[in-house]
């Protein structure tokens, strides 16, 4: 038995490379954990990056609003919006100014105002081919 375990010994010894097999193993496993840090650094650069951009935007969207409603407010802070505004609610005019009263609709109008709005005009709906012509060659695109 001694003499197996001996055999055994200088038969992996001398046989197999050894040292090569662990130095390749421990490489390859080194190899493995500075790809898989790499990766896991990538993926939290890319949350936080996303967290960054998101915090941006809504700064951006606070500012905005800010702006706006300093702009509204000096709006409402003029003479123009003052004098639109007694005009509108009093019915103040400029000196010199003439107003026209008009009286109101007859019944008669009304009912036509009435029946034209229920009334809905269709356009033809084109054929199934001119859709997939306009589709192809790009006669749906808007240009703005």
């Amino acid at each position: 038995m001694n003499t197996s375990l001996r055999r055994f010994i200088y038969h992996v010894r001398y046989r197999y490379p050894t040292r090569e097999i662990l130095t390749v193993v421990l490489v390859g496993i080194a190899i493995v954990w500075f790809i898989w840090g790499s990766v896991q650094a990538m993926q939290k650069n890319y949350e936080l990056r996303k967290v960054v951009e998101d915090k941006t935007r809504q700064a951006e969207v606070a500012d905005l609003e800010a702006k706006t409603l300093e702009y509204e407010q000096r709006y409402l802070q003029s003479e123009e919006y003052k004098k639109l505004a007694v005009r509108e609610r009093l019915g103040y005019g400029d000196p010199g100014e003439k107003v026209l009263v008009l009286p109101a609709n007859s019944s008669a109008a009304a009912d036509s105002d009435r029946a034209d709005a229920g009334k809905t005009i269709e356009s033809p709906k084109p054929s199934n081919l001119s859709q997939w012509g306009n589709f192809l060659f790009g006669g749906n695109v808007r240009s703005e």
